[in-house]
């Protein structure tokens, strides 16, 4: 009898062992296959803005080491909630993607009903990049300083007006919370991306605004933008002689992430494939060459470092969303 239970011990064993073996051997297998058709990156933001010009740097070269075609697909719109959203819900098979930004942990503490659980509903892959916004003025504007706004603010108070990409984006939380700091009034006008924000602020029909350097340090340097401090806490190493915020604000502190994330439930091969390969991509000098040309610092995390990040940001922006008293609609 007691044969017969060893026996019996012994064979459930070998199939739980022949079980995980089969996973690790299934996961493998996946691994190197990996991919076998077309993957879509959907960025839920306008094309030329700084996330979308970051994640095409790094989409632009995957094709290469993947063997198979990269399409990028915009999808803007409610703060960024369509195109999160699409992801969220798009088959958790590693063929969908989300070019994620800083928005991702905003608009979740700022709108009363998001369609989507960023804390349930995405894997993270990686983040890629960190850079400050450029506070920006029109050289129309009589304003070189952050000190020259604020006195302007308050000397013409609800008479000036400052894009934003959209309602509860990284643009209006970053000036929303300068605004706030220095107890000026400037009127939001929010727009629907950052492409039309950085084209009515060359064109002057909008004096004000907040970007991603990558997509106006180019225009800084020609003249065409003037910008006049930088959100991050510290300088830019890109951009030395512009000050911080923060340099007139003390406290003030806010900056630009871009990373890559996936739907819950991406087969962890595949997440492990991609974070292998954009890593490698990572390390090129064509690639770093092209984010400091844009201004950016590379951060380059594993998921479980970046899914941490998040949760800290997601936090942090909670906290800025209550002291502000801020709702969208």
């Amino acid at each position: 009898m007691r044969r017969t239970m060893r026996t019996s011990l012994q064979f459930r064993r070998f199939l739980l062992l022949a079980a995980i073996a089969s996973q690790v051997a299934a996961g493998a297998a996946l691994a190197q296959s990996y991919p076998t058709k077309p993957i879509r990156v959907v960025i839920p933001f306008g094309a030329g803005g700084s996330t979308d010009v970051l994640i095409r740097i790094v989409a632009s070269k995957l094709p290469d080491v993947l063997g198979q075609q990269v399409v990028i697909d915009n999808r803007t719109g409610a703060g960024s909630m369509i195109g999160t959203e699409i992801v969220a819900k798009s088959n958790a098979d590693g063929y969908t993607l989300l070019g994620a930004g800083t928005p991702y942990a905003i608009v979740p503490n700022l709108y009363k009903s998001v369609p989507y659980n960023v804390q349930k509903d995405f894997t993270p892959i990686m983040q890629i990049a960190s850079q400050p916004y450029g506070l920006v003025v029109h050289p129309s504007l009589n304003v070189r300083s952050v000190k020259d706004l604020i006195a302007l603010a308050k000397k013409e108070p609800g008479k000036h007006n400052y894009a934003s990409s959209g309602q509860g984006g990284a643009m209006h939380l970053f000036q929303a919370l300068f605004v706030n700091m220095a107890g000026i009034n400037i009127v939001h006008v929010p727009y629907k991306g950052s492409g039309p924000v950085r084209s009515d602020l060359l064109g002057g029909q909008v004096k004000i605004g907040c970007l991603g350097l990558s997509s106006i340090i180019n225009h800084h340097k020609a003249g065409q933008l003037r910008i006049i401090a930088v959100t991050t806490a510290k300088r830019s190493p890109e951009l030395p002689d512009i000050p911080a915020i923060a340099e007139t604000l003390p406290g003030y502190d806010a900056s630009l992430w871009t990373g890559f994330l996936a739907p819950q439930g991406t087969p962890v091969a595949a997440i492990k494939r991609l974070h292998g390969e954009i890593s490698k991509l990572m390390q090129t000098a064509e690639v770093r060459n092209a984010f400091q040309r844009a201004g950016t610092d590379i951060v380059a995390t594993d998921p479980k470092a970046f899914g941490d990040f998040l949760r800290l940001e997601l936090a942090k922006w909670g906290k800025v969303v209550r002291d502000l008293k801020l709702q969208a609609n």
